[in-house]
């Protein structure tokens, strides 16, 4: 690796990639070098707007031994494949949320990591804001006596539009799912990351006003294996998009976490706080997204290449989330309660 930058590729020219390219593009020991997609036009537009070298050949980009990290930006389904191409190639390996969208296929791209000694770190930026790092800090003291429930709610709005504008959004083949699995694992990995493993859960997903083969709506209800209770509800079809919340609630008080703000704390003995407007970020345009957490989380990924270790929210970790959405579906699919570890999924 070279001593002055660390040399990233990216692949995919959706949406997100331009957060990833702003992102990279903010950390001074970071050279972003090359943009590649499949569809000429794209890779050229992308190349052309951010200055970067542009290629249709996957391979031929995995290949360049000036590049170091590839950055895997391109439907869901195809997460693990590029990547574990990558890290044959000896390149160290991002993927945006999920992981993937099978636990086998996810588990491949973790070991494929670990087989070529490259590191594997999975995009979850919400992990990395200000307010969600004093949320795990005012949890961990202990002040909310025991944590008995932990519930998110992802009510969000996608348009007929919003899927019709890339091929693969709403499949089961590329999305893996819908409300749950491309807009809620978001929440449901905070939720996972204060809370704790999962004993089981129990679930209903309906797709009731998009034309798509996913869940536009759902609702599950967890017992996590500490024995609190929790609620997870995801919708696409919720107009006009209402903030993402996060509630975590103990014995001796809550805390709110609301579109990527504190919304309220609430702990005995305390002055409480509560804010009372929380803007609605991404729950009706997924572009209205803050590029801030995706450098820290970054940052945070580049200091575990450094330092020979797991980032933060690494394949194993990202695989949690995944886990439980399958067995969200699993369960709504059986109409009963599924327990966990799944288990030849």
């Amino acid at each position: 690796m070279s001593n002055e930058k660390i040399r990233f590729g990216i692949v995919g020219t959706g949406v997100i990639s331009a957060f990833h390219i702003k992102a990279l593009q903010q950390i001074e020991e970071v050279e972003l070098v090359t943009i590649c997609d499949i569809v000429e036009e794209k890779a050229k537009q992308y190349g052309d707007k951010y200055n970067l070298d542009w290629t249709t050949n996957y391979d031929k980009m995995i290949n360049d031994q000036n590049i170091d990290v590839i950055s895997v930006v391109v439907p869901s389904g195809l997460h693990a494949d590029l990547g574990i191409k990558a890290a044959n190639a000896g390149k160290h390996v991002v993927v945006e949320k999920p992981i993937d969208i099978t636990l086998e296929k996810a588990d491949a791209l973790i070991e494929a990591c670990k087989k070529n000694i490259v590191t594997l770190g999975v995009i979850s930026q919400l992990r990395f804001y200000d307010s969600m790092l004093k949320v795990y800090e005012i949890v961990n003291s202990g002040k909310l006596g025991k944590v008995i429930q932990g519930d998110a709610y992802i009510k969000w709005y996608r348009s007929e539009e919003y899927y019709r504008s890339g091929g693969w959004r709403g499949t089961k083949k590329m999305d893996g799912g819908g409300a749950f699995m491309n807009q809620g694992v978001h929440y449901i990995d905070l939720l996972l990351s204060v809370m704790g493993s999962v004993k089981s859960v129990i679930s209903k997903v309906k797709t009731v006003a998009r034309n798509i083969e996913v869940e536009d709506i759902g609702m599950a209800m967890i017992e996590f294996n500490s024995g609190a209770l929790g609620v997870i509800q995801a919708s696409t079809a919720m107009y006009p998009g209402l903030p993402a919340r996060l509630e975590i609630h103990g014995t001796k008080g809550t805390i709110i976490f609301e579109g990527e703000v504190i919304k309220l704390v609430d702990i005995e003995g305390e002055e409480s706080y509560q804010k009372e407007n929380v803007d609605a970020k991404g729950a009706a345009n997924p572009s209205n997204i803050d590029v801030s957490p995706y450098v820290r989380e970054y940052n945070d990924i580049l200091s575990a290449i450094k330092e020979n270790r797991e980032p933060k929210v690494s394949g194993t970790e990202a695989r949690k989330a995944l886990e439980l959405i399958l067995a969200i579906y699993k369960s709504s699919e059986l109409n009963k309660a599924v327990e966990l570890p799944l288990r030849n999924e």
